[in-house]
């Protein structure tokens, strides 16, 4: 009897321990390979980007971003995310980031937002990415993307802070051009 106590006592441990430094081993060993991954992928967008139009220009400027100018749009075939990354395409699909049944649409990696080609980058879907520019403007790359990872491990996507932030542009940019 005392053996199965012993037993449990120490499964209970060590389960409250992994439960416990998952954060520590997305912080340590994960966020610093993609934050990485996304600086590249960032300078990658501003080269290749194309500028916003007018319309474009003044709708970033009314949601705050200081520097509207540096925006850039990639119109790709997928929006990229480091599957060649074993650890991160697992925590990608833990989180529901990536994975089978799952488009992602859109992402902002610093000044540049990258798009699907066949993704209608409309006013109040340009503003939900713009506002994520913005909160990147706000703090840094590495803090937003280590707030994201943090946050969809712990609410998913559509609870997220910076996602729920990022929704209410489509509802107060909800009129087209």
């Amino acid at each position: 009897m005392k053996f199965i106590k012993l037993v449990s006592l120490t499964l209970i441990i060590v389960i409250v321990i992994v439960a416990l430094s998952y954060e520590k081993v997305i912080a340590r060993v994960l966020l610093p390979q993609y934050i990485e991954w996304a600086h590249e992928t960032d300078e990658k967008g501003l080269k290749i980007g194309q500028p916003l139009n007018e319309e474009e220009l003044a709708l970033a400027a009314e949601i705050g971003i200081k520097q509207p100018k540096k925006v850039r749009i990639v119109y790709v075939d997928e929006v990229p995310y480091p599957y060649e990354n074993f650890a991160l395409k697992v925590f990608g699909e833990a989180v529901g980031l990536v994975g089978e049944g799952i488009i992602n649409n859109a992402q902002v990696f610093g000044y540049s937002i990258y798009a699907r080609k066949d993704f209608e980058l409309n006013r109040p879907k340009l503003a939900h990415e713009l506002v994520h520019v913005l909160q990147i403007e706000r703090a840094s790359l590495d803090e937003v993307v280590t707030q994201h990872f943090f946050d969809m491990a712990e609410y998913g996507y559509d609870k997220a802070p910076l996602e729920v932030e990022a929704s209410k542009a489509n509802t107060v940019y909800s009129a087209d051009w």
